[in-house]
């Protein structure tokens, strides 16, 4: 049987219905359940987005021929229930011819309107409804919209304004008026002949006068348009495939243009922007869809309070809002109501907040469009409990209702939205911790700390970050890195604090030297003011001023009706006490990360560290251990305690040594004074500490197993902080994980060193604690003999940033060098370090957790890279059976709705 390709609505009747959207659009389907449940819409039909796929495989031609017949026969429908014939002169039928695609794209493709009209039809129009300046009102407004979208009338550089808005000024000054609606009937005759000039020598084609050429050109440029550069962007920020592909829409006219009780507008049932109940939107008297959103006049409100609203934050009086700007419900009373009740049912029928638009042709009221409205994450929240409170939608619909990634949108600083849209952009990287700030630019951790102390607002700005930097980094508003991944060091310690962070910034030149960062011409030096925001990714020049996000009652509740349904417990990563409690305040049930090597990285603690480092032996090492042990048993009690009655693990060191060594002059003479050696016996150990592949190197277990004094001392000071907090009547729950475990004997030797020393600690103290060591799983070998660990490990702990990093081979600090490539020619469809390779890490995941659970039934999985945060790999994780994800504090709530989508999806 023949695909059908078209499918038409009108008069009450439609082929296609709501659940259509993947074969007609949003909006075609939208546009036929309306016409199935009463609402007022002019008739037409849909092009399906199958025959977009054909338009690309098969060619122009082809599709036209395709479609000719079903096309000339939707027409003819179209013409008998309006009474009018296409292509006409005396009783002319004309359409729009608008996209579509399965996911909204507001404004991304191509809408053309009044097509139709020449220099004949025109005349019977004018004749037909006895207004000649709408008619040619009408007309210019066709050939300007057909001049740009399918004839490829545009500006010649991105300097230049629009052509058709140069010739419409050029008129508009000649006749001394500011607005397009001042223009008289004689003044529309001349802006389309000058428009239609213009399209000649500049396309060098006539403007077509045949209906059907006007209208196969129209159809085919909104195919065209699916692939235009702002399309393929918006459907790469917002994840939808091209081979989705969008419906065409054509509809007969209707027209706001037509006089005084004619009018075009945009609304909305509920508040888009903070989720209020209240119905909302714009209206233009006179005039067409465009012109609302095109800002050419200024719409007004069609509410009264809206009205009201709008006029108090603009400083307008009463008196003069109802005299120049009343609202639709005071200026079209009978109008305003059929809207109101019309929004009502709109939503009432598909239970969500509706985005809509209108027309108004002489007293009668037409829809053109509903759709599920876009809005704000706190919009998102309000929203859907709303409705759950109003008995609109059940619980379970308002948790699969949240798009987890936009809670994030409520948990950080944002920019004042007004203030950001004024600001100057000076570069723009990769966005990787959400939130916004605004400092002077620092490019030193010591100064950081300096101009911290003496109270000032910094952004740390580096080509890279090391763990060195996390003094700088603890007290910055924000971090800029030039260098660097959405998982790199700046980015995951970042989200860690719940800092804003944007990294890989490739257009910065950073000149460490003379303290500048120079981009796009401009030069800033230190104590320069610069903004970034961590949603976006943008950086943008001087202050831009921020407002702190607000957690409303309306979040508390998502967040305990998650907790109803979620059986994958969300877990943090964090390395301090002040991380556990912001973690904990958001519902985390444990820490899955505590990484040990960021505590050494303060005063007297880094002294010892580099001390133990640089040592010749054993017994220097153990001296030097012996001074670190109380910090960081007091560093763990405060952890323990932000965490009472929740499981903690705790990572053993992991980095290689030579990245807390001292590769600056300064800081080796300071070491060489310490320990009371020589400057160049201490260069002489940081140089013989250097790697050639440091990532790869001596490292995590490796490290332990040469220096087994390390493992002690790390698990007496665990076990003793554990201890000393048992003693306050306070629940410790450790759980020691060895790091980087390839082979089996590699865990049970670091094994051996944890449970001698814990014993050895609990005969000295006469006490015990219960404790648990297992191990992280991030190399593909521990992933293929995970039955054989799992004898001696009581946890697996999946670390999916370096997991990742090995199965594919790809350096995470340097994958930006040829990611955006990569991605452009869909050799990989997303960041494989930002969403987890199901197909292939995953499958390392899924293996060693069964393998384990085969030795092991009660083995506790989790994940804790900066997967655990992010929905489409929580929602894996749930499926694959892992008993928890552990994430930043800041990912936690996103994580943990996700984690109760999955349920609810099983």
């Amino acid at each position: 049987m023949e695909r059908k390709r078209v499918y038409t609505f009108g008069n009450g009747k439609a082929e296609g219905k709501a659940d259509m959207k993947n074969l007609l659009g949003g909006k075609g389907a939208n546009l036929a359940e309306m016409n199935l449940i009463g609402v007022p819409v002019p008739p037409g039909f849909t092009i399906t987005t199958d025959v977009c796929s054909e338009y690309y495989e098969l060619g122009k031609d082809k599709v036209v021929e395709l479609l000719k017949k079903d096309v000339e026969k939707s027409i003819a429908n179209i013409e008998t229930l309006m009474n009018s014939k296409f292509g006409d002169v005396e009783n002319p039928l004309l359409v729009s011819v608008r996209s579509g695609a399965r996911a909204s794209m507001p404004g991304m493709m191509d809408t053309i309107l009044n097509l139709g009209l020449n220099d004949d039809v025109v005349e019977g129009l004018t004749r037909k409804t006895g207004n000649a300046r709408f008619a040619w009102d009408s007309y210019r407004r066709f050939v300007q919209m057909y001049g740009d979208v399918v004839l490829g009338m545009k500006p010649t550089s991105k300097e230049d304004i629009d052509p058709f808005e140069v010739i419409i000024e050029e008129v508009k000054k000649a006749k001394g008026v500011k607005l397009d609606n001042e223009l008289d009937v004689e003044d529309l005759k001349t802006l389309v002949a000058k428009f239609k000039a213009a399209v000649k020598a500049q396309t060098g084609q006539d403007f077509p006068t045949s209906s059907y050429e006007q209208l196969w050109g129209a159809i085919c440029a909104v195919f065209d348009s699916w692939m235009n550069e702002r399309a393929i962007l918006y459907r790469k920020m917002e994840g939808i495939p091209a081979e989705w592909g969008t419906a065409v829409n054509v509809q007969a006219m209707v027209f706001g243009n037509m006089g005084e009780t004619s009018a075009t507008g945009v609304c909305f049932s509920r508040d888009a922007g903070n989720g209020e109940d209240l119905f909302n939107g714009e209206y233009l008297i006179n005039a067409q869809g465009e012109d609302v959103v095109a800002g050419i006049r200024t719409p007004q409100q069609i509410t009264k309070i809206g009205s009201q609203r709008w006029a108090e934050r603009a400083g307008i009086s009463e008196a003069e809002r109802v005299a120049k700007y009343p609202s639709m419900e005071e200026a079209m009373p009978s109008i305003y109501k059929e809207l109101d009740m019309l929004q009502t049912k709109l939503e009432d029928h598909y239970r969500d907040m509706q985005d809509m638009e209108f027309t108004v042709q002489e007293g009668k009221l037409w829809f053109l469009q509903t759709r599920n409205g876009k809005r704000t994450g706190s919009a998102m929240v309000k929203i859907a409990m709303d409705l759950l409170r109003q008995g609109m939608i059940d619980e379970k619909t308002a948790l699969l209702r949240i798009e987890p990634n936009k809670l994030d949108e409520l948990l950080h600083p944002v920019f004042d939205k007004k203030a950001e849209k004024k600001a100057k952009v000076l570069v723009k990287g990769l966005p990787a911790s959400p939130g916004a700030a605004t400092g002077q630019i620092v490019f030193f951790a010591d100064d950081a700390a300096k101009w911290y102390a003496d109270g000032k607002k910094i952004v740390m700005v580096r080509i890279e970050t090391s763990p060195e930097d996390l003094a700088g980094m603890a007290v910055a508003e924000g971090i800029l890195t030039a260098r660097g991944g959405m998982t790199s060091h700046a980015a995951v310690v970042a989200r860690g604090m719940g800092k804003c962070c944007v990294s890989g910034a490739g257009g910065l030149n950073i000149d460490y030297k003379n303290k500048t960062m120079e981009v796009g011409g401009v030069t800033l030096k230190e104590g320069d003011y610069i903004s970034i925001n961590g949603t976006t990714g943008e950086v943008y020049l001087g202050e831009v001023e921020t407002m702190a996000a607000e957690l409303s009652g309306d979040f508390v509740a998502l967040m305990d009706l998650a907790n109803k349904y979620t059986r994958l417990q969300v877990r943090t990563n964090a390395d301090t006490p002040h991380d556990a409690s912001i973690a904990r305040n958001f519902g985390a049930v444990g820490i899955g990360l505590c990484r040990t090597e960021h505590m050494f990285f303060e005063g007297e603690k880094i002294k010892a560290m580099r001390e133990m480092i640089l040592a010749d032996d054993a017994e220097g090492r153990k001296k030097a251990l012996a001074k670190i042990l109380p910090y960081q048993k007091e560093d763990f009690k405060g952890i323990f305690k932000a965490m009472a009655g929740c499981p903690v693990t705790v990572r053993l060191l992991d980095p290689p040594l030579h990245e807390f060594v001292p590769h600056d002059l300064k800081g080796q003479e300071e070491m060489a004074k310490a320990m009371g050696v020589s400057v160049k016996e201490i260069q002489k150990r940081v140089e013989s500490l250097c790697e050639h592949n440091p990532m790869l190197g001596h490292r995590g277990c490796r490290l332990g197993n040469t220096y087994p004094e390390i493992t002690e001392m790390q698990t007496r000071a665990i076990l003793g902080a554990a201890l000393e907090l048992k003693k306050e009547g306070i629940d410790a729950k450790p759980e020691i994980m060895v790091p980087l475990t390839g082979i089996l004997y590699e865990f049970k030797e670091q094994e051996n060193v944890i449970r001698k020393a814990a014993a050895d600690l609990f005969k000295e103290m006469d006490d015990s604690i219960d404790y648990k060591v297992g191990t992280m799983i991030e190399i593909p070998r521990a992933a293929l003999t995970a039955d054989r660990i799992a004898s001696s490990a009581e946890f697996f702990s999946f670390g999916t940033n370096d997991l990742t990093q090995m199965t594919f081979g790809y350096s995470r600090d340097d994958i930006a060098s040829f990611l955006p490539v990569y991605l452009e020619k869909k050799i990989l469809k997303v960041d494989p370090f930002q969403v987890l390779d199901q197909n292939g890490v995953g499958q390392l995941v899924r293996m060693a957790t069964e393998k384990g659970r085969a030795i092991r039934p009660d083995l506790k999985c989790g994940i804790c890279g900066e997967h655990g945060g992010e929905p489409s790999s929580v929602k894996f994780c749930h499926r694959v059976g892992l008993n928890y994800v552990s994430c930043s504090p800041f990912r936690v709530p996103i994580a943990r709705v996700a984690a109760a989508q999955a349920a609810l999806e099983d």
